[in-house]
């Protein structure tokens, strides 16, 4: 890997920070902008990669399925299409829900579930916040009789095996956090939660798995954008958040940035060039 490079260009397209993880070691790091490892940067939308390995381990512990229909919780989702949509589809964005839902503009559960649908479930990838919001509002359900949050899950399913400690979480008008977006975290913690997926790789292929309605995104998870280096995947926020993670290297790269001009297949051929 030609670190200096990715870091050069990750310079040029507003750079705070950018961490290098191999075998559990760090290989390279650089801070601009008063910005070290232990200083919090909100995500944005990398936060849907935290769902995807959370919706597994419900799975595993018998508390849904990922291609259960979400009119078995909720009967207001029974009729027309939206009875077809699966949690799956919610994970994958592929629910037929229409763009929306992002930054300050997610929804509440209740007004998630409200949401009507624009394409048949399955068919389409729209990108949005509102299908994590739906699937938060199953989890819940779900979760309610052990009177845990779907926070309250991710946190002891996920993130403290992970040795993740989240530095905030962004809280809707309702008193509830959204599932889409709100996190805030080190650049140190993200990059343990690289190690974390970088381990359980195996485990949480269905994550990294394509659908029929965009062959570069699974649950929460974008896939390669480089035909050269097919096994990357990565979580991706708005002004150039990043957290690669590339198998073959066997690291797991944190990438804090101020600006959207930043290419994620420009950024991976520096850095693997």
């Amino acid at each position: 890997m030609n670190a200096e490079a990715a870091a050069d260009y990750a310079k040029r397209h507003g750079l705070r920070a950018l961490r290098i993880v191999r075998d559990g070691a760090t290989l390279f790091e650089r801070y601009v902008d008063g910005f070290d490892a232990e200083t919090p940067h909100p995500l944005y939308s990398g936060t849907k990669s935290f769902w995807g390995p959370a919706a597994l381990a419900a799975q595993d512990d018998g508390l849904l399925e990922l291609d259960e229909p979400v009119a078995a919780t909720f009967e207001t989702w029974r009729e027309g299409r939206r009875g077809r949509v699966t949690l799956r589809q919610l994970l994958s964005l592929t629910a037929g829900i229409g763009f929306g839902g992002l930054g300050n503009a997610v929804p509440t559960y209740e007004k998630a579930l409200a949401v009507e649908l624009e394409d048949e479930p399955g068919t389409r990838f729209t990108y949005g916040g509102i299908p994590l919001q739906v699937f938060g509002a199953v989890l819940a359900r779900k979760l309610a009789p052990q009177r845990l949050t779907p926070h309250d899950y991710l946190r002891e399913r996920v993130l403290a095996p992970a040795g993740v400690e989240i530095a905030s979480w962004r809280t809707l008008r309702d008193g509830t956090r959204p599932l889409p977006t709100g996190a805030a975290l080190t650049a140190a913690a993200w990059g343990l939660y690289g190690q974390y997926v970088l381990a359980q790789c195996d485990r949480l292929a269905m994550c990294f798995t394509p659908t029929s309605g965009n062959q570069r995104y699974g649950l929460g998870w974008w896939l390669s954008p480089l035909p050269s280096a097919p096994d990357i995947v990565y979580a991706s926020g708005s002004g150039g958040q990043a957290l690669y993670i590339i198998p073959s290297q066997r690291a797991a790269v944190v990438k804090f940035a101020k600006s959207a001009s930043s290419d994620h297949a420009a950024f991976l051929r520096h850095l693997l060039v």
